[in-house]
């Protein structure tokens, strides 16, 4: 049984005449990163309302954990991160995180031990008597993503949790979201930040005016570009560069080393045997491939 289910969701509003999702199926396997992408407006965040209960659908049905959307028990079990958020400014870390979780039926017992142990894996442990209305937005964001974890969610819905988050802040997050799918939470992301999605997802979909152009694995999205990097010490490289001229293989001299058009493995591994014939050392050799950002603006122009 999937984690999540979507079975051709769709969301029209007849007052703006917008068709904001059309037929949107999908299915979330247990125990991983599932990442939806999309520009403004492409669909992403109604989606995360039709599966919440939230909005409710035009046509289609859902299911979370075998449980249809429309059944609030299907949301036991979830946890929620919206992108645009509003917590109480006076409240602190530590009450807010004891607020959400009363409202979620967790017993004092529980939020005693739980509270301090989120707080201090989203690094805010040394903050948590500070009211909220002097945190930044980032550690806002961190906040939030605690908040999302204080039931304990087998599934985590969260639309763009790095949002507003410098970059050691998004390693941190980044390396939260792996050990929760390492202890079996599955989760949902939305996200703007597509460096992040590729560094963590198990599976990607693409969202266009509403309608899924895309969905696989996210090894499926990171194409060959036909080059490798090749690097040698920098002494032999005009060596380097007559193999290749012997071989006719167009190459680019890079800061780096060589970026050559090799099209085949067996061409590859002529090249590397001719320059260890010539005794020159190979530093490293990676096959270059498109980045997900590549594919993502060329299958939305």
């Amino acid at each position: 049984m999937p984690a999540i289910e979507s079975i051709g969701l769709s969301k029209y509003y007849p007052r703006g005449k917008v068709q904001a999702l059309s037929d949107f199926s999908v299915n979330v396997e247990k125990g991983t990163i599932f990442s939806l992408l999309g520009p403004n407006g492409a669909g992403k965040t109604t989606l995360f309302r039709l599966l919440l209960g939230i909005a409710v659908p035009t046509k289609g049905e859902g299911r979370i954990l075998g449980t249809h959307i429309s059944d609030p028990k299907a949301r036991q079990k979830v946890g929620y991160l919206s992108e645009d958020h509003r917590f109480p400014g006076y409240l602190n870390g530590e009450q807010f995180l004891y607020y959400y979780g009363k409202m979620s039926g967790i017993s004092d017992h529980d939020l005693k031990r739980r509270i301090p142990d989120l707080l201090k894996k989203v690094k805010l442990d040394e903050r948590k008597n500070l009211k909220l209305r002097k945190y930044s937005k980032g550690m806002l964001q961190r906040l939030g993503t605690a908040q999302a974890l204080i039931n304990d969610p087998e599934i985590i819905f969260l639309d763009e949790p790095t949002d507003g988050i410098d970059p050691i802040g998004r390693i941190e997050i980044r390396e939260i979201l792996l050990d929760l799918k390492n202890s079996g939470k599955t989760i949902f992301i939305n996200s703007h930040l597509l460096s992040e999605v590729e560094r963590i997802s198990d599976d990607i979909a693409i969202l266009k005016q509403g309608v899924l152009i895309r969905k696989g694995k996210t090894s499926d999205f990171l194409e060959s570009t036909g080059r490798y990097q090749i690097c040698v010490e920098k002494s032999k490289n005009g060596q380097v560069s007559e193999i290749f001229r012997k071989f006719s293989i167009e190459n680019i001299q890079t800061a780096g080393g060589f970026s050559a058009a090799i099209s085949c493995p067996e061409k590859l591994n002529e090249i590397i045997d001719e320059i260890r014939k010539e005794r020159i050392l190979i530093e490293n050799i990676e096959q270059l491939k498109n980045s997900l950002e590549d594919y993502f603006i060329k299958v939305l122009k």
